[in-house]
């Protein structure tokens, strides 16, 4: 039942002209961001050359794109993970998926599966078009494999805590405003924090060492207790949903 609810999930999100939109939108951004970046990269290699153990292209460019990447999905996430709940529930077809013969665990994991699906799909493309960069140099595809997996696991982060807002309001603008507020306040606590106990708690600050190609079973650890938490927040919400329907 949880694959059966994310293939109707995921067709839906392809049946909007709005997704193709945002997706064209996206796609368009990261080949001009790559494309700078090439380009910057091609200018100082002259430079690099005569450095010892100077990084190379995919340290340079691919690693730099997947951080801007990240911030990109971050603020993407949000508009999609708003309709996962909120959009049934001001519909009015939330009560009845919930009076179906499915378990809230079942909808949430196929709601939550179904997004995460669509965003690596988006990860994939991105990371094709890097690896374009090996027509011209060697490219350390390890490295992209890392960089992959950690934005893969912090938009999976970003849409379990956008799917828990969507579980909290009829309106999706509310949901998806707080979602974005959240995810940018966690993003500020990496970026502006000072103290290493308030950076612990940002996901893109447990993404950096997969950003440098290094995999930390601590950061691991807490991309799971991150996603665990607002998948189960969120079925309890529902679970309170039936129980007072």
């Amino acid at each position: 039942m949880i694959f059966t609810i994310a293939h109707k999930e995921f067709r839906s999100l392809f049946a909007t002209p709005s997704t193709w939109l945002i997706l064209a939108a996206l796609q368009f951004l990261f080949a001009w961001f790559f494309l700078a970046r090439l380009d910057a990269y091609l200018q100082v290699q002259a430079q690099l050359a005569l450095i010892a153990n100077a990084p190379g292209a995919t340290l340079s460019v691919a690693a730099a794109l997947f951080g801007t990447l990240a911030l990109m999905l971050m603020m993407l996430i949000p508009l999609f993970s708003m309709r996962l709940l909120a959009e049934e529930r001001r519909n009015q077809t939330l009560a009845l998926l919930l009076a179906a013969p499915v378990s809230s665990s079942q909808i949430v994991l196929g709601k939550f599966l179904s997004l995460v699906l669509f965003v690596a799909l988006i990860i994939a493309s991105c990371t094709a078009m890097l690896c374009l960069l090996g027509l011209g140099t060697h490219l350390d595809f390890g490295l992209l494999a890392a960089n992959a997996s950690g934005l893969l696991l912090l938009a999976a982060s970003y849409a379990a805590l956008g799917l828990y807002l969507s579980a909290l309001t009829k309106q999706p603008i509310v949901a998806a405003t707080g979602a974005t507020a959240l995810s940018f306040g966690l993003w500020l606590l990496d970026v502006g924090g000072t103290d290493s106990s308030l950076r612990a708690l940002s996901p893109s600050a447990h993404a950096q060492s997969l950003n440098a190609g290094l995999i930390l079973s601590a950061d691991l650890l807490y991309f799971i207790l991150f996603i665990a938490t607002f998948l189960l927040l969120t079925i309890r919400r529902l679970d309170n949903n039936r129980l007072y329907a």
